[in-house]
């Protein structure tokens, strides 16, 4: 049985994304391919799959070393089934529910004080005096923890 496999371009299209980035990709062991006798790439189709998977995390602004920690745990060498894929889907979904509630409080408090510690609000010493935020570590705070 042969095996349906694509070029580069052609898993490019299909991803929606660029034969750049698939590249890159590579480069970072997200992905695989083989090669041709003249050295041009082959991607099997299930790596369409995982590209899908690493674009949609990279829009919700999951960092790359995330994405590649989830991945290593399919299987390299077949197209994960689905009850491997919805394992991956249960183990991140506290990480995606954090993000959530990090897009949620930017979306809601991004014109008020952010618990960033500037003070160059007038609202800043309301929301925030004598930076109390900073106590809960650095950067905005009110953005990336659940404040009510």
């Amino acid at each position: 049985m042969e095996v349906d496999l694509l070029t580069i371009g052609e898993t490019a299209t299909r991803a929606g994304t660029t034969t750049s980035a698939l590249r890159f990709y590579e480069s970072q062991q997200l992905i695989t391919s083989t090669r041709t006798e003249g050295n041009q790439r082959r991607y099997a189709r299930d790596v369409l799959r995982r590209v899908s998977f690493i674009v949609a995390a990279q829009q919700v602004g999951l960092s790359l070393a995330e994405i590649g920690n989830a991945l290593s745990t399919l299987p390299p060498d077949r197209a994960p089934t689905k009850r491997e894929w919805e394992r991956l889907a249960t183990q991140w979904q506290p990480r995606l529910d954090e993000q959530i509630r990090t897009l949620e409080g930017m979306r809601d408090r991004l014109a008020e004080c952010i618990g960033c510690g500037c003070q160059s609000l007038d609202a800043c010493s309301i929301f925030n005096p004598n930076d109390q935020a900073g106590a809960e570590g650095p950067g905005a705070r009110y953005l990336t923890i659940h404040h009510e």
